[in-house]
């Protein structure tokens, strides 16, 4: 392969230091050569499969075999009837089926990692697939390894081997030096596919993609992993043999009885067979899965990405969101508006990437000249940051595009960058020379960064909390020399800090390190501005009975404001800080829990205790969290949600949910989506079952009365055709309720019937029943021809269903005061029933296939009265009770 031919010539550290990547070009070649860098996959369905798979059913192939009898014995129109039924059932289930895999794999495909490469020199995040052996990527804390590769650069580069190796502890790596042997595992300059870089960052070259990386070797065994029903699934399996059984059995009497009566026996075994296949509600968890696949697109197209079916079902039982602030609540467009320098307390005008902007003192323009602390605490800005700017080309004619700058990185560190850039000083400018680098990590609360002046000086500097670095600091810098850091200046710099917080500003401290002396340089105050729609979301959750708590990393003071500001902390509400928290026992937290609102200064351990505590107190919590650190939290939770734009791919695969645009409000639609999929669940599986109850009593009770056989196989199979299928699904897009945000969370432990519902469903499945008999029963009586009578019963068994339908939107609401014509689905879907039935029933060739006859006025009449009892009979007995 071209990895292992160009292994021994690749160049060396140093040239891909300087020209790192491939073209674009020469990456789709060696594409082209050795294919995706992908593993093996769990084999697709077959479009032949899944059609197949629609005829699987036991009863449907007893059935088909039985019909098969039927043709050799001579009656070829109903067995071809009933063949071609079945068939276009089966089409139905096919289309279903078919476009939920689809759904499906577009969203693997959605969730499928990506990688930052070097393409003709300038960094690019493309898919971890189309990487190829030769490319040079960049790894970050939190990022997943694309492929295997060798490491070029790398800064307390740790990486966890666990899932190949088996090794618990991370495995500290180093530069590769010339070594060239890659096809084996612990090699300590080696990188792995598969495995997550938990600590500081590294520049890679990959060697070996797809099944030919250590990953791949064992990568078959990913193909036999199989895929588990989700809870409500399971359940509804359950339900689903249970009134299995129950319809053998009613099948079982009914066979008896009409041998008892004299009718033939095979004409009675196919009665039997069919009212099993009609009655018998073994699609349920299929259709439970279209409900959820549709559900999942509903929700993407609101940046809301579901990455396990299940969460789908628990997202409506939330009562406790852990939000973090930065970019959730907040717009994370940050910029520096205030700096404390030199003992001065300075303004920077502008607003997000806009170049335009001043340094002002006391409101008015300050010279950076004039001001050595201030360059000082720039120079840092500049050099301990990872972020690019920009500016558009010199010769645009657009001048509004030269006039903000482009970003690439993290927004704080772009926002540092753009307020230095606002006085001159850009990386351009300093020419430094990086050396070495301690990647920010949440343990540490810091970051720090040597460089090579261009005066030969080596410097190290260093950005991160407040409390943290204003103790590792001997000096203060002022605009003539530094000066020991004594206490008043701390105190001073301390209440700067506070008023800053205290506007809701975010606060960064700066330092540097030069011959041994570290001197504190300044700290910034940085503008975040709420999401618009933040307050407006926080509020839809609190009629929702569902409590919003912030946890983030900054200042007390900063968190305090914004929460205030977005309506989350009220009066009498509680906030504590990670090292209030830290000194609290389980039981002292599980005391006041539920009265904090906000936790600020933060670490990832203190999440994982947040969140057991409120599991503890019988929440149903969901939090978010976007570094390496957060995902212990994210799984432990109830509902675990990831960043799309920030959060790093070990917590996107932790998460249940991926919040693609970062914001707090498309959360709550989430949570909203959650609840509405849950209750359309709930009304297509009372259609159903109140519909298969219908059929089994009807054709049970007919027997029982003496009566000739109320239905044949192929009208059963009919209502089977026109009612089972689409309304139903129809019901999985009922859009939500306006009610549904101001209801309390149904509890995970409910039943799926909770609040009667099953007996409701067993009682309209009588109702329908004994009014589809009385059908029967007048058509007979006032025709005299048990063709009329049966095709009365089909008529008025089809429509109270296709009734049934629209009084399953609604748990509360009757036929007459629900919003019938909110679902063009089910509009549609209905007609299309509506005219097969009529069709069935007045068309004279499928008159003959159904055995059917044409209703007159008067017949027609009494078979819609006798639906339209059902509905009315259902409220007087809800009155009754």
């Amino acid at each position: 392969m071209l990895g292992i031919l160009d292994v021994r010539t690749f160049e060396n550290n140093e040239a891909v230091e300087n020209q790192p990547g491939l073209s674009d070009e020469e990456a789709l070649r060696r594409l082209k050569i050795n294919g995706k860098n992908q593993l093996s996959r769990k084999k697709k369905k077959s479009v032949m499969k899944i059609f197949a798979n629609q005829f699987r059913d036991f009863m449907v192939m007893i059935l088909l075999g039985a019909t098969l009898i039927s043709a050799l014995l001579g009656e070829i129109y109903d067995a071809v009837t009933i063949i071609a039924i079945v068939v276009l059932n089966a089409i139905l289930g096919f289309i279903q089926e078919f476009k939920t895999e689809h759904t499906l794999e577009a969203l693997e495909k959605m969730t499928s990692p990506t990688a930052k490469v070097y393409r003709n020199g300038v960094l690019k995040t493309v898919s971890a697939e189309e990487i190829v052996e030769g490319d040079v990527f960049e790894i970050e804390a939190g990022d997943r390894i694309p492929c295997d590769a060798f490491i070029i650069n790398s800064k307390n580069f740790t990486c966890d081997e666990a899932i190949l190796t088996g090794e618990s502890l991370p495995i500290l790596k180093r530069n590769r030096e010339k070594e060239i042997e890659f096809e084996t595992l612990n090699l300590p300059y080696m990188a792995y596919m598969g495995t997550i870089c938990v600590k500081g960052n590294a520049r890679c070259q990959a060697v070996a993609t797809g099944k030919r990386t250590q990953m791949g070797l064992v990568s078959g065994m990913l193909e036999e992993i199989s895929e588990d029903l989700t809870p409500l699934q399971k359940k509804l399996s359950e339900l689903g043999k249970i009134l299995g059984i129950v319809c053998l059995m009613v099948c079982v009497v009914v066979f008896l009885a009409g041998i008892l009566r004299g009718e033939p026996i095979f004409s009675m075994f196919m009665t039997a067979i069919t009212v099993a296949i009609a009655a018998i509600p073994e699609g349920l968890p299929a259709t439970v899965t279209i409900a959820l696949a549709l559900a999942v697109r509903r929700m993407l197209k609101r940046n809301a990405l579901v990455h396990r079916l299940h969460s789908v079902e628990t997202l409506g039982c939330a009562t406790v969101i852990c939000t973090d602030k930065t970019g959730t609540i907040t717009e994370n467009k940050m910029t520096v508006s205030d700096i404390f320098a030199g003992g001065n307390c300075f303004k920077i005008s502008g607003t997000g990437y806009n170049k335009n902007g001043t340094l002002l003192l006391n409101s008015i323009k300050a010279d950076i000249c004039d001001y050595f602390s201030v360059k000082n605490l720039f120079e840092c800005f500049v050099n301990c940051n990872n972020a690019f700017i920009s500016l558009g080309d010199k010769d645009s004619r657009n001048r509004k595009y030269r006039a903000v700058y482009s970003a690439v990185g993290d927004p704080t560190e772009s926002a540092l960058l753009v307020a230095a850039a606002k006085s001159g000083i850009t990386k351009e400018s300093l020419n430094s020379k990086r050396l070495d680098e301690i990647p920010f990590d949440s343990a540490l609360k810091f970051m720090t960064v040597t460089v090579k002046n261009p005066d030969g000086n080596v410097v190290s500097y260093t950005k991160g909390a407040l409390d943290i670095l204003l103790y590792k600091c001997s000096h203060f810098q002022t605009d003539s020399n530094m000066v020991l850091l004594n206490e008043k200046i701390r105190q001073k710099i301390i209440y700067v800090s506070e008023e800053y917080a205290k506007k809701g500003l975010r606060v960064l401290a700066f330092c540097k390190t030069e011959n041994g002396v570290t001197t504190f340089l300044g700290i910034c105050g940085m503008q975040d501005p709420l999401r618009e729609d933040a307050k407006k979301a926080i509020k839809s959750c609190e009629k929702a009975h569902i409590k919003t708590v912030m946890i983030t990393g900054d200042h007390k003071l900063t968190a305090c404001a914004i929460a205030k500001e977005a309506g989350i902390l009220k009066e009498g509400d509680l906030s504590l800080t990670g090292d209030e928290l830290s000194k609290m026992s389980d039981s002292e937290l599980s005391d006041c829990i539920e009265k904090v609102k906000v936790f600020a200064r933060i670490s990832p351990d203190h999440k994982l205790r947040i969140v057991k505590a409120f599991k503890n107190k019988g929440h149903i919590v969901a939090m978010t969290g976007d570094g390496v650190n957060d995902s212990p939290a994210i799984k432990e939770a109830d509902i675990g949600v990831s960043m799309g734009i920030t959060g790093t791919d070990v917590s996107k695969e932790a998460a249940d949910v991926i919040l693609l645009d970062d914001n707090f409000n498309t959360l709550t639609e989430a949570v909203l989506q959650g609840r509405t999929i849950y209750s359309n669940i709930r009304k297509f599986v009372r259609y159903l079952i109140s519909c298969n109850i219908g059929e089994i009593v009807t054709m049970l009770v007919g027997m029982l009365m003496g009566l000739p056989v109320v239905l044949l196989p192929t009208q059963l199979l009919l209502v089977n055709l026109a009612t089972d299928g689409l309304p139903a699904v129809a019901l999985g897009l009922e859009p939500a309720d306006k009610s549904v945000m101001e209801k309390p969370p149904r509890k995970n432990s409910d039943s799926f019937f909770a609040g009667g519902l099953m007996g409701r469903i067993v009682m309209r499945g009588m109702l329908i029943g004994l009014f589809t008999i009385l059908s029967f029963v007048l058509g007979l009586k006032f025709s005299g021809l048990v063709s009329v009578a049966r095709t009365s019963a089909l008529f008025t068994l089809v429509a109270s269903q296709l009734i049934h339908v629209f009084e399953c939107k609604s748990e509360e609401k009757n036929l007459f005061s629900v919003p019938i014509l909110n679902n063009i689905w089910l509009i549609l879907s209905v007609a299309v029933s509506l005219l097969c039935l009529f069709l069935a029933v007045y068309f004279p060739p499928l008159q003959i296939v159904f055995s059917t006859v044409a209703l007159n006025a008067k017949q027609l009449i009494f078979s819609t009265l006798c639906a339209v009892c059902v509905p009315v009979g259902a409220c007087f007995f809800k009155k009754r009770k």
